[in-house]
């Protein structure tokens, strides 16, 4: 079995580091791209990301994902730690922007408790092995291979059941809220 693009770059292969650029370039640039707040921010993450894929190349598994695949979840969290950098930089808003920007703060995460409540509350009408496989990954953060090891479930079986329990979890919270959608727009009706 041939080689991959990355067990090249982990084996040292100079020509493998130009084919993996330029098969893989297009995707961490628009990913990137669409998580960078301007152009320069977003070629310096490209750099970023294909630095930590060729230090980490050696770690790639066929078995396990594809390259498109470890090369995206490498990026994503490149990314995301650069967005988090970006946010903890020294902010110069005034002392009004402050407030304001602290107000709707802490109204997002009254509505992130909120949401969070009825999420647990919705979790109760999923089915057993769907609530109990979602809760594991949820709550303990365990993968899905450690939950069907934990289970004694395949791990297709695993997969299905988080996938299946997300959707109907996802069903959920839409009908609520369109349910509270309809309401806020009925009353609205009856006022004017």
């Amino acid at each position: 079995m041939p080689k991959t693009t990355l067990q090249r770059v982990a084996a040292g292969e100079s020509p493998a580091v130009e084919e993996c650029l330029q098969k893989y370039g297009g995707l961490v640039w628009s990913l990137a791209r669409k998580l960078s707040p301007n152009h320069a921010d977003a070629e310096d993450a490209v750099q970023e990301v294909f630095i930590d894929v060729w230090r980490h190349a050696d770690r790639f598994d066929p078995q396990l994902a594809s390259e498109a695949t470890y090369i995206t979840m490498i990026a994503r969290r490149r990314l995301i730690d650069r967005f988090r950098r970006r946010g903890r930089q020294l902010d110069t808003a005034t002392i009004q922007e402050e407030l304001v920007e602290s107000t709707s703060e802490h109204e997002r995460q009254s509505e992130i408790e909120e949401e969070a409540a009825k999420a647990r509350r919705y979790m109760q009408e999923l089915r057993p092995q769907q609530r109990e496989i979602l809760e594991m990954s949820i709550t303990h953060g365990l993968s899905q291979s450690q939950i069907a090891k934990a289970t004694n479930l395949p791990l297709g079986t695993v997969k299905t059941h988080a996938r299946r329990g997300l959707i109907r979890l996802r069903e959920l919270l839409d009908d609520d809220n369109d349910e509270h959608g309809e309401n806020v727009a009925s009353v609205k009706e009856d006022t004017t």
